[in-house]
Formats: C-alpha cells, sequence, structure tokens
C-alpha cells in the first residue's frame, strides 16, 4: 500500500479519534479546519461536533486542574511562556470574586477576552466549584465550536469555488490568514484592560 493511501485510510477510520486530541492541543484551529473538511464532505456533523466539544472540554478541565492542584509555583514562575503573568492572574482574580459565572461563560465565547489561557487556571487556582465551572464551560464551549465550525464551513464552501490550479494557494493562504486574525485578536485583548 502506498504511504499516501494508507494516510488516507488512517485517517478516515481515526479521524474522530483525531479531532479529538487535536481540539485538547489546538482547539479553534482543530474546529475551522474541521467546520473545511466538513463543508467537503469529510465528516458527519454529530459525531464531529461531539468530538470537538470533547476535546476542548478535556482540554479545559486539564487547565482547571493545573491550577488547583498545587501548580501556583510553576505558573507563577513559567507563566510568562503563555501570557499568564501575576499581574494578569490578580486582575481575573479580582473578577472571578465577583462576575464568577459570566466571566466563565463569556470567557469561553470571547477567546477569554485574550486571557483564555489564565482565566482557566485562575479558576482552578480559586478552587471554583468544579461541576460550575464544567457546566460553564460547555455552554461557552458549545457557542464558541458552532462559530468556528461554520467560519471553517464558509471557507469550505469558499474553496469550492476555487479553479483547480489554485487550491493549494488557495489553502495555504486561507491557513496563514485564520492563524493571523486569531493570532491579532488575541494579542489585542491581552493589551485590552479587563
Amino acid at each position: 500500500m502506498h504511504p499516501i493511501d494508507f494516510l488516507y485510510s488512517f485517517f478516515q477510520h481515526s479521524k474522530y479519534a483525531l479531532v479529538f486530541l487535536g481540539c485538547i492541543v489546538e482547539g479553534p484551529v482543530v474546529m475551522l479546519t474541521a467546520g473545511f473538511l466538513f463543508r467537503l464532505g469529510q465528516f458527519e456533523i454529530a459525531p464531529l461536533y461531539f468530538a470537538l466539544m470533547a476535546g476542548d472540554l478535556t482540554a479545559d478541565i486539564g487547565w482547571y486542574a493545573l491550577g488547583r492542584f498545587g501548580a501556583a509555583p510553576v505558573i507563577y514562575r513559567f507563566g510568562k511562556l503563555f501570557n499568564i503573568t501575576p499581574e494578569i492572574i490578580q486582575k481575573i482574580e479580582k473578577r472571578f470574586k465577583t462576575y464568577q459565572n459570566k466571566i466563565l461563560f463569556i470567557s469561553k465565547i470571547t477567546m477569554g477576552f485574550g486571557f483564555a489561557l489564565a482565566t482557566l487556571i485562575v479558576a482552578g487556582l480559586l478552587k471554583i466549584n468544579f461541576k460550575k465551572y464544567v457546566v460553564f464551560n460547555f455552554l461557552g464551549g458549545f457557542i464558541w465550536t458552532a462559530f468556528l465550525l461554520t467560519v471553517g464551513y464558509f471557507f469550505g464552501n469558499l474553496y469550492t469555488f476555487v479553479p483547480d490550479s489554485l487550491k493549494w494557494a488557495f489553502l495555504i493562504i486561507a491557513a496563514a490568514l485564520i492563524i493571523y486574525v486569531l493570532w491579532a485578536i488575541n494579542r489585542y485583548l491581552v493589551k485590552t484592560e479587563i
């Protein structure tokens, strides 16, 4: 069997598991890509949506656990690598004490105002009720996943109109544009006062 045929066969048999695992590592990019591939007929919507939601929620639970179970010294020491500075933690901590439910939900559907990762970890540091944390992340994730799938679907729709000779160029430009936009939004929101 040719290596490309093998990879295609592997993808077809493992695609939902791969989406789940990919979403744990890099949720937004995987969600956009999944929407694109759904438009091209590579997925069915129900298992795809479930895999994306499960992967994203698993990642959120992991960040919560990191904050809750003794990772504070590590976070304060290495958090700068992930834009988690003591100042950001203090800002989020202040807001959490007053607006806990709103922060959990809105953070999920707005990329955390640039502080998504910090918000998830601080929720663990503050020992926010785990059941409440999961419920609000699930509800916010439901909307966030639908939004990113829709954007990916839109790019997939555009792709169907691109001439065959330009399809690779379209893919490269679309991927670069999506990554840049996500990066720029996150950078802007990190600099914005919360």
